[in-house]
């Protein structure tokens, strides 16, 4: 099968997809029409059904483009330093979550009525909790004890900052609460607190 390739180089199928992306988001998965999503893409809306045969089989498409989180943990780990190894984690998800901010938004917004969506997060979630573990042990040179917690904890603050991240006004005084509360699970965790 050739793919249609419009004049700029981008081909319909990723047309529709940047298209109801973008509808989706705005508007919401059940008050957008593929006929919407066909004339934002340029496309005839019978293409939008070749490619995707029912509307759902969009939204199945969007979560497979969830990017996935890869750290390099050795960039963001400094042995003996909770603290710092945490800001620099944070900063670099920071980072990759705005790449996907619009379309984490409308995937937050449409789980509770996708089952595909709500274990497509899940999933997400449980890599970024297994990502801070991983960072929380190499900080502190193997001692696990208080781990699991403080990595359930941070990754709900990280997903929580993210999902309200185009609602955020003094970015500066974002990133020093979110420094306090990382000081505060570093602590916690050196005092013994699990």
């Amino acid at each position: 099968m050739t793919t249609p390739v419009d004049p700029d180089g981008g081909s319909a199928r990723e047309r529709i997809l940047a298209a109801a992306e973008e509808l989706f988001a705005a508007r919401g998965f059940d008050a957008t029409p593929t006929s919407r999503i066909a004339e934002r893409a340029g496309v005839p809306k019978g293409l939008v059904h070749y490619y995707f045969t029912r509307k759902p089989d969009l939204l199945g498409a969007l979560v497979e483009r969830l990017p996935r989180e890869r750290v390099d943990r050795a960039a963001v780990i400094v042995p003996g330093d909770v603290t710092q190894s945490l800001c620099r984690l944070v900063a670099m998800l920071d980072e990759m979550l705005a790449a996907s901010a619009t379309l984490s938004h409308l995937l937050w917004r449409e789980a509770d009525t996708h089952p595909a969506v709500r274990d497509a997060l899940h999933e997400r979630f449980d890599r970024l909790v297994e990502v801070i573990r991983d960072v929380v042990v190499g900080a502190r040179e193997g001692d696990e004890r208080g781990v699991e917690t403080v990595a359930l904890l941070l990754a709900s603050a990280v997903s929580y900052r993210h999902s309200v991240t185009r609602h955020a006004g003094d970015e500066s005084a974002a990133r020093a609460e979110m420094t306090r509360e990382l000081r505060f699970l570093a602590d916690a965790l050196d005092a013994g607190v699990s």
